[in-house]
């Protein structure tokens, strides 16, 4: 997943993902491996409002990403989905950080390099 925007103004994963998407990611490098449903009933904690309908849109979202993965599985009540992470936060964190600074040293090389070299352990 390479992210395709950074907003300045937001903290952490909302920096470079929308916010719902950030926080079902968080929950889901916690938990690993959920279905939708789960994941939903997790959200409508801080968010009594949401539909499960759009647990499921922003999950496959994330799978379009490439941050989560999803399988079939079939149970009791027919078939569902399982969604899996593909990376783990610190993977993602890593891949986030060299994109950004790659495209910071392609468009703004000296500035880049010099504030870069300024702030060395």
């Amino acid at each position: 997943m390479e992210p395709h925007e950074f907003k300045l103004n937001e903290e952490g994963l909302k920096a470079v993902l929308p916010p719902l998407e950030a926080e079902i990611m968080e929950y889901m490098w916690k938990v690993k491996v959920a279905t939708a449903g789960e994941v939903y009933e997790h959200m409508k904690k801080k968010h009594p409002e949401m539909r499960r309908s759009t647990v499921s849109i922003l999950m496959n979202r994330l799978c379009e990403r490439g941050l989560l993965k999803r399988s079939v599985e079939t149970g009791r009540g027919g078939m569902r989905y399982v969604y899996s992470i593909t990376t783990t936060r610190e993977e993602f964190e890593k891949r986030v950080v060299e994109t950004i600074l790659n495209a910071l040293m392609s468009n703004f090389k000296e500035a880049t390099f010099a504030y870069l070299s300024k702030i060395k352990k």
